[in-house]
């Protein structure tokens, strides 16, 4: 692990450092919402979570941040931190860009596992970041999934997994599709032993991740206007022949037609979590060491 990699992850630890991580710019900063346009105060969209508070575009944030914004204060611990991608099959360029997505985000990889407690509740939880190589299947990110899956299992914890993706990573072939099997069948053993997987998926979640893992949870969520799909909608209309209904892929068209079970906003995320938790009774020894 880098030094500089291993420097800005201990910054990282503290929780709420992290939700508090946006006012190192100062304030007054003005920052243009991706969706309406419009030029936001930073410091208001701090407060509302990186929300924009205009039109309530839910701007992607880091995986840190996220588990921040859900786990209680204290309880977080990072789990398989020195497990990253490596450069198997001598990909040209690769090992510089890993570098750099390293230097430029803090992350080792493009998802960070950890175990914690929400409102007490001990839950293992992942989240992929679309900072670092869009949040692509490699192999080490297979292999992080695979083992909270299975350290959920053992331990008889909830398994929460935030999903942000452009697909399978390209610099690593094979090695990166194999990974949907793997982490399928991580899920697929934990569902048979009766473990609670929740799926949220925040935008976008694309490609090999929702053809796995991200599409198996036994409640799905979504943050609103999610992009959620296989393909992208102009692959499958130049495929089909056929123009797509507006808003196809949205998170709001897959609720509609039952692939989603609700869509939360952010604000909100951290309450339903809990409701659902209690209400499945999971965790196992919850309130315990």
């Amino acid at each position: 692990m880098s030094t500089v990699f291993a420097r800005r992850r201990h910054k990282l630890l503290s929780l709420k450092a992290l939700r508090d991580s946006g006012t190192v710019v100062p304030a007054n900063t003005e920052e243009t919402c991706k969706s309406c346009g419009q030029p936001v105060l930073r410091r208001d969209l701090v407060k509302n979570r990186y929300v924009c508070p205009l039109c309530g575009y839910h701007h992607p944030v880091g995986a840190y941040y996220r588990l921040s914004l859900i786990l209680d204060e204290g309880s977080f611990k990072e789990l398989d931190a020195d497990l990253v991608s490596n450069d198997p099959l001598s990909f040209p360029g690769y090992e510089a860009k890993l570098d750099g997505a390293r230097r430029r985000t803090g992350l080792g990889e493009a998802v960070v596992t950890a175990v914690g407690r929400i409102d007490d509740i001990r839950v293992a939880a992942g989240v992929l970041d679309s900072r670092f190589f869009m949040g692509s299947m490699s192999a080490a990110l297979g292999e992080k999934v695979t083992r909270l899956v299975e350290y959920a299992d053992k331990n008889k914890l909830p398994l929460i997994l935030f999903s942000a993706s452009g697909g399978a990573r390209m610099q690593e072939g094979i090695l990166s599709l194999m990974q949907m099997a793997k982490t399928s069948a991580a899920v697929e053993r934990f569902s048979e032993h009766g473990g609670l997987y929740i799926s949220v998926m925040t935008h976008p979640t694309t490609g090999g991740v929702t053809a796995s893992f991200a599409s198996l949870g036994d409640i799905m969520l979504a943050e609103p206007g999610a992009l959620i799909g296989f393909a992208g909608p102009r692959v499958i209309e130049q495929t089909i022949g056929e123009k797509l209904p507006e808003g196809f892929q949205t998170a709001e068209y897959l609720l509609e037609h039952g692939f989603l079970d609700a869509i939360v906003p952010r604000a909100r995320l951290r309450s339903t979590l809990i409701r659902l938790l209690k209400l499945h009774g999971k965790g196992g020894d919850s309130h315990g060491k």
